[in-house]
């Protein structure tokens, strides 16, 4: 039992950081700089950083959800 645990802890935290990776990639393809203010360049890192993590973050807990539904349909159907 402890095993499992381990390996959901494990791939929980892969997606999120792998997601949050993929999420940072996307948003690079916007181009803000009509949006920023001048001598804000932090601001719009950190923007960008905290984007990064809240879109990873819903995209890795809705695959996540998806896995552990999944896992539970043979339950529900035999």
């Amino acid at each position: 039992m402890d095993q499992y645990f381990a390996f959901q802890s494990v791939t929980g935290l892969i997606s999120h950081v792998f997601f949050i990776a993929i999420a940072f990639y996307a948003l690079q393809a916007i181009m803000p700089e009509s949006w920023i203010r001048k001598n804000k360049v932090f601001q719009a890192q950190l923007l960008y950083i905290l984007l990064s993590i809240a879109i990873g973050s819903a995209v890795s807990n809705f695959f996540l959800d998806i896995s552990y539904w999944s896992r539970q349909l043979p339950g529900l159907l035999g």
